[in-house]
């Protein structure tokens, strides 16, 4: 295995958690009451735009080169650091 294929591996990983750490906030917020719901739903549409970003930087370095892919990588751990933070953030708060 090269080392894109690893980074990609991991990376695929990260979004899969991420997937399954918002499907717990979504059903924290169906629990909710109306106004706590609101910010859930706020904070959940977030998330998910972030992980959009995040999936299609994942994308990009699957459809690069093995040359280029590093190039890419900067921009990459940016995205994951970005969409990690606001998940952490996110479920310490709504805990």
């Amino acid at each position: 295995m090269s080392m894109k294929e690893a980074y990609e591996q991991k990376l695929q990983a990260q979004l899969d958690e991420w997937n399954a750490e918002i499907d717990k906030l979504k059903a924290k917020a169906n629990g909710a009451d109306a106004d706590r719901k609101i910010e859930y739903e706020k904070k959940i549409d977030e998330l998910q735009s972030m992980q959009e970003t995040a999936s299609k930087k994942l994308n990009e370095l699957k459809d690069a080169s093995d040359d280029a892919w590093k190039d890419l990588k900067a921009g990459i751990e940016s995205a994951w650091d970005s969409m990690d933070s606001a998940l952490k953030s996110a479920t310490s708060r709504f805990k």
